[in-house]
């Protein structure tokens, strides 16, 4: 069965961000003139992805917005011959179906899947965090879906991360088969440098069975009271064959606020219209410090 749909969390308070974030979501900040989350939909549309699900908390209203159609903006652009910004414009509502869901309460990524579940069905999906962008020749999710196609079941998109890293991030502990591919024995939630099976980070993107949900609805609240993907992934790789995918690309922790600096600045430096007056200004800064 092929991966048609995509599931990208995006209910998260963006506590890092205040008072940015206040009003507006996280995940509606902009890297250079794009919005976050629209990164995350135009990978995820790249990979053949035809149905998106955007799973939302309280004042979220400006996501929906976004990908809608606004009549009155595109009217105001055609008035004005603005022909580029206007199809830049429409081709952000026509991009892919998407539909969101309420994530009432702050019950942790496993819950926020979870909620996924009537949109689902009984198929394999892709989930792509809210907070992780990356950049790479092939999309991410393509790559992974590549993977998928040929072991059938879930794949753990992850990179190698710096030993002092392992404590932020879900580590798998298994055996490489194959170049990038690891078949998984276990997984550890956000271990001790010192007790760490590997470096192996899930970082953000993930291929998942459809029995993740009957293994969440009987998922316990872990770490903070929440119920944790990881958690659940561990009962699913002891009744089901699991993989990790080392992916090719950069991947930035936009939730952070060192990674959405770097993000911005990377991004900023790839447009050829910025890049080389936004290089000399990032040159004469750095001499002044």
């Amino acid at each position: 069965m092929q991966v048609r749909k995509a599931v990208i969390p995006a209910a998260g308070l963006g506590s890092r961000f205040l008072p940015a974030t206040k009003a507006q979501p996280k995940e509606m900040l902009p890297i250079v003139d794009k919005p976050t989350l629209q990164y995350i939909v135009e990978e995820a549309v790249a990979s053949g992805i035809e149905e998106v699900l955007v799973i939302i908390g309280r004042n979220k209203n400006s996501i929906q917005d976004h990908f809608d159609k606004s009549v009155e903006l595109e009217l105001e652009l055609e008035s004005k011959g603005k022909t580029e910004l206007l199809e830049m414009v429409r081709d952000i509502s026509n991009m892919v179906q998407i539909q969101y869901i309420r994530q009432k309460e702050p019950k942790g990524l496993g819950h926020a899947v979870l909620c996924a579940k009537s949109f689902i069905g009984d198929e394999p999906f892709a989930v792509l965090l809210g907070d992780d962008i990356v950049y790479s020749e092939k999309p991410c999710l393509m790559q992974m879906i590549e993977v998928y196609n040929e072991y059938k079941t879930t794949i753990l998109g992850v990179q190698e991360v710096s030993k002092e890293e392992v404590s932020k991030y879900g580590i798998v502990s298994g055996k490489a088969i194959e170049d990038r591919v690891y078949k998984v024995k276990g997984l550890v939630e956000k271990p001790k440098a010192s007790e760490a099976p590997s470096r192996v980070a899930i970082l953000g993107r993930y291929i998942l069975s459809p029995a993740i949900f009957g293994i969440l609805e009987n998922t316990r609240p872990g770490v903070n009271g929440e119920i944790q993907l990881t958690d659940a992934l561990k009962e699913l790789a002891n009744v089901e064959a699991m993989y990790a995918y080392a992916f090719e690309g950069r991947r930035y922790d936009v939730g952070d606020k060192q990674g959405f600096l770097e993000a911005t600045v990377e991004y900023a430096l790839r447009k050829p219209e910025l890049k080389d007056e936004f290089l000399s200004y990032l040159k004469k800064t750095i001499a002044g410090c």
